[in-house]
């Protein structure tokens, strides 16, 4: 018999301390929050990202926003400044430990902030939520920064922009790791990344890792200082990504080139194609200002404060409870 019951009593109460806390610092700089819709017309077309598309009685069909990066953009090329939002979000093919196909994101936008300073302001709200509440875990106060670059090179002596699939399948091998179905390098190296480095962090201390490949950050802007990287950012406690940014890419002729890398990968790798947000197109055009935006995992950042091993700790209905 199916059960019916919440699998996530002990942090109901949890969540609520942390989403008003989450409002509180945002609140504080003057960060205004949003609503954008769940429902899109289209849907990105980013090979790692699976859109759920959703079907009305009457034949009409969408896609289910896997982040709201699409509408909040919008009202930034709007006029709109500083915004933030608490959005529930949906992802084909996730599910795990780690994963749940609905799950909550706080993605916010700072006008004028560059990656550096957007990640500063990400580690200042992880240390700070964290030291709100005797029961929670807290990260070390010294945070890691290393480059992508350096943290695949010092590991594996690749180059990441140079590798080929066999190179990763080589090391791959060396490491013991065995990955179903065929990868293309940026699934190489995604793999090797999540699989292999990250469960080599260090517990309990936060890291910072800066400047992916171009072919690994779609909408953020190419690195002046380092040709063939974008400035874009990920955020780690422990082995567990918490959260994903950009200095965000404001030139259109860019984006509908890498647009069109996408629709290639996918191609090749035989995944579904969704429509292409064209309203999203429209406001790249129009012309997005200067500025920085990341994505955090609401959940990951509670589970990793309570200690929690699994996801359905902490959500009350996880995927097969829903």
């Amino acid at each position: 018999m199916a059960d019916w019951r919440p699998s996530a009593t002990s942090a109901r109460a949890h969540r609520a301390r942390l989403n008003a806390l989450l409002r509180a610092f945002m609140a504080e700089r003057g960060v205004l929050e949003v609503e954008t819709p769940v429902l899109a017309r289209g849907a990105p077309l980013d090979p790692g990202v699976e859109s759920w598309r959703a079907l009305a009685p009457g034949g009409a069909a969408g896609y289910l926003q896997t982040s709201p990066e699409y509408p909040m953009k919008r009202l930034l090329a709007s006029g709109e400044g500083d915004i933030y939002q608490l959005a529930r979000v949906f992802r084909g093919e996730e599910q795990g430990g780690r994963h749940n196909p609905e799950f909550s994101l706080l993605e916010w936008y700072r006008v004028g902030f560059d990656d550096r300073r957007l990640a500063d302001e990400l580690v200042e709200l992880v240390q700070t939520v964290a030291a709100a509440h005797p029961r929670w875990l807290r990260p070390q106060p010294e945070v890691r920064r290393v480059r992508f670059a350096d943290l695949f090179g010092d590991a594996f002596g690749l180059n990441p922009l140079t590798c080929s699939e066999q190179d990763c399948a080589d090391v791959a091998a060396q490491v013991g790791l065995s990955v179903a179905g065929n990868l293309d390098r940026d699934g190489w190296l995604d793999a090797l990344v999540s699989l292999v480095l990250a469960p080599g962090f260090e517990p309990d201390r936060l890291t910072l890792v800066h400047d992916y490949p171009e072919s690994q950050a779609v909408l953020a802007r190419p690195s002046v200082e380092h040709p063939g990287y974008a400035l874009r950012f990920e955020l780690y406690w422990g082995d567990m990504e918490l959260a994903n940014g950009f200095h965000e890419l404001t030139d259109p002729g860019v984006f509908v080139s890498r647009r069109e890398q996408d629709i290639e990968r996918r191609r090749r790798n035989g995944q579904a194609i969704p429509e292409a947000d064209r309203f999203f197109a429209l406001a790249m055009h129009a012309g997005l200002p200067d500025c920085a935006g990341v994505a955090l995992g609401v959940d990951r950042l509670l589970m990793r404060l309570l200690g929690a091993a699994r996801i359905d700790e902490v959500i009350d209905f996880p995927w097969g409870r829903a």
